[in-house]
């Protein structure tokens, strides 16, 4: 993965990611996906789902479709500045891109859950072209937003760490539907694998798989985690934080900092303990001072 030394003066973009999360065998799993390699952001790493915020997003349309009202939404951004509306449209935007890069749809009929085959006629239906809005009405579902969790805000910044485009993400967690399986469509997104934070590391650390910068910070915070209960709870009982990275040569060494970190100007830590306060380039690899093995051998 190159990287970008540029500074770029352009206001970040308004995004959403969806962290989606399930129990198995060797504990917690996070699904990752390769984007394509000829994607213009971060092409052929590895990455929750995840996109822009669309203007049809906040529109009635949409917002209709969710299971709770704008104004109920709003407070869990913990963004008071935000309008309800454009709150409601990061719940929307991530449910959307979750479905339309993993096929995993968070949505409900009648109040429940939906089964494999409510899911596959969804996909068909966006894959024909349909908007996500009018295949939500026309299928009769609500966004299932009791099912996602405010994690953390990643602004990217100025001098960007790997590509040459901002966004403002709001990022959620999400325990998975039990009842549907993940499936992509080969064009934006060409493998999903589910792994443990720690087998995702690891895949990372032996240039397995690439990642970016914040994909790397949430898997070592989501270490702490037994299982997705405890995930979702701990994220409902604290503000969604906001990171601002900062990038700083240390050395001839680069190194981007997060709050909390000595080069950085915000004192207070964003991230619990043991979540480091920075990520240092080395091989080819961003990972903590210590090195990955601290955290997961």
């Amino acid at each position: 993965m190159e990287l970008n030394h540029d500074v770029i003066d352009t206001p970040p973009r308004d995004a959403a990611s969806m962290v989606m999360l399930r129990d198995g065998a060797p504990g917690l799993q996070v699904l990752l996906m390769r984007r394509h390699t000829n994607s213009a952001v971060l092409g052929g790493a590895y990455v929750f789902a995840g996109g822009k915020v669309d203007q049809a997003d906040s529109q009635p349309a949409s917002l209709d479709r969710l299971d709770r009202p704008p104004a109920d939404l709003h407070p869990l951004l913990g963004e008071p500045a935000l309008p309800p509306a454009l709150s409601a449209a990061f719940f929307v935007a991530a449910a959307r891109e979750a479905f339309e890069e993993s096929g995993l749809l968070f949505a409900l009929r009648d109040r429940q859950p939906l089964g494999e085959s409510a899911q596959h006629a969804a996909f068909e239906a966006i894959a024909q072209g349909q908007p996500f809005s009018q295949m939500l009405a026309d299928h009769a579902l609500q966004l299932d937003t009791r099912n996602l969790a405010p994690w953390s805000r990643w602004i990217t910044p100025r001098r960007p760490s790997v590509m040459n485009k901002r966004f403002d993400t709001r990022f959620f967690l999400a325990a998975v539907p039990p009842d549907q399986q993940a499936r992509i469509d080969d064009f934006e997104v060409t493998e999903a694998r589910w792994l443990t934070p720690r087998a995702a590391l690891a895949q990372y650390r032996d240039h397995e798989i690439d990642m970016a910068p914040p994909q790397i910070v949430s898997l070592l915070h989501l270490l702490q985690y037994r299982d997705v209960a405890h995930a979702l709870a701990d994220a409902r009982t604290r503000r969604p934080p906001l990171i601002q990275p900062e990038a700083v040569e240390d050395g001839g060494t680069r190194v981007l900092c997060y709050p909390g970190d000595t080069a950085h100007p915000e004192s207070s830590r964003a991230l619990p303990a043991p979540v480091p306060t920075r990520v240092v380039w080395r091989n080819q690899r961003f990972e903590p001072p210590q090195g990955l093995a601290a955290f997961i051998d």
